[in-house]
């Protein structure tokens, strides 16, 4: 694989990321599995300039261009409290994945492997214990993926979002001190 940088993304590169997910979005319009994002509503600009601002997006980089990115923080929905866990964890040590994403011009090789990688090491780093996310249920390949990189399935939640209302959703959740993918 060519030489690939995973860091943050800094505010000057706000316009690059926007366009990075616009064009996601665009080439998946006809994708079988997709998480059914929309322009604007998500990822909105306001959440992508706020997790740039807070250092929580995370940009691959490959060759001076935007292959993959993701949001990394602690804010979740209100109703991730009244889950139950397998991971027993306090707020703080917790993390959250959002919009995670992979350029269609660079999909399969590997990408979001890398970047999930990076976030697990960045979690076994400084004492975070759970990695969790929501995927809506028709993005299979995410489900796919997130199995394959040992995250477990927690189970089926309705959670409200802006950008899709009350909504059921699919948790996962990975130990960190469990978290070597399989190969």
């Amino acid at each position: 694989m060519e030489d690939l940088t995973i860091r943050t993304a800094s505010l000057d590169e706000f316009e690059d990321v926007i366009n990075f997910y616009y064009d996601l979005i665009d080439s998946m319009q006809d994708a079988g599995s997709r998480p059914d994002w929309k322009k604007d509503v998500y990822p909105t600009r306001q959440f992508i300039y706020d997790s740039i601002s807070k250092k929580n997006l995370y940009i691959a980089i490959i060759n001076s261009s935007i292959a993959g990115s993701m949001v990394m923080n602690h804010v979740c929905s209100d109703a991730y409290s009244e889950v139950k866990w397998n991971v027993p964890a306090d707020h703080n040590e917790i993390m959250i994945i959002h919009a995670l994403a992979v350029s269609q011009n660079v999909q399969g090789k590997g990408i979001a492997k890398k970047i999930m990688e990076y976030s697990i090491d960045f979690c076994e780093n400084n004492g975070i214990k759970a990695i969790r996310l929501d995927v809506l249920p028709s993005n299979k390949s995410a489900c796919k993926f997130y199995e394959k990189m040992n995250f477990v399935y927690i189970g089926k939640v309705q959670l409200f979002y802006e950008d899709t209302g009350l909504t059921d959703f699919l948790l996962y959740e990975l130990e960190i001190s469990r978290s070597k993918p399989l190969t």
